[in-house]
């Protein structure tokens, strides 16, 4: 298997046009290049939303909590079967029906490597049933938890830095999506 920083990912214009490839690592080197990215919110039948705390061996932003999974798929890649991968992959979820909530572009530098996220971020939404079982590959993800989406969004403001950067966005796209996508559904406050 490639190591995941020797890994292709696709190039993309701000409007989403794929325009090249590079590894991984190239496309997080400073100042970072713009490529197509996906994250992936799971929620529960109770309206939990499970969020991971990066391993500590992340090359961006380790020990922060961040949605689901995240990934990239390579060229030519489908959005929706790399994001299944990248979900069994990371946290041992399987057969789960993704919905496509929208883009969230952005651009984040880890200041403690350098490296830069600068992505055209797919927010990918699923619905799992309660007590689903994970198999979380420890090289990946620190810790698991299910949260209730308005106490995430509480925790995100009041203590940014212990999140990934791209999470407040990833959860405001997927709380618009939530009246029109049933995997979202339990993201919308009451």
């Amino acid at each position: 298997m490639v190591p995941r920083e020797s890994q292709l990912v696709e190039l993309v214009d701000v409007d989403g046009t794929a325009v090249g490839s590079c590894t991984v690592a190239e496309a997080h080197a400073a100042p970072g290049r713009l490529h197509r990215a996906f994250s992936v919110m799971i929620l529960d039948e109770l309206g939990r939303v499970l969020v991971q705390r990066r391993a500590v061996e992340k090359t961006r932003f380790a020990l922060r909590w961040a949605n689901a999974c995240c990934g990239h798929p390579a060229p030519g890649e489908t959005l929706f079967g790399a994001a299944a991968q990248r979900l069994v992959e990371e946290i041992g979820v399987k057969n789960v029906t993704l919905g496509d909530a929208g883009v969230y572009l952005y651009r984040a530098e880890d200041p403690r490597t350098g490296r830069v996220e600068h992505e055209f971020d797919h927010v990918v939404v699923g619905r799992v049933p309660v007590d689903s079982p994970l198999d979380v590959d420890p090289a990946e993800v620190a810790d698991v938890r299910w949260v209730a989406p308005d106490r995430l969004r509480a925790d995100v403001a009041e203590n940014p830095d212990r999140f990934a950067p791209w999470l407040g966005g990833v959860i405001a796209v997927a709380t618009e999506a939530a009246g029109r996508l049933p995997e979202a559904a339990g993201l919308a406050l009451p």
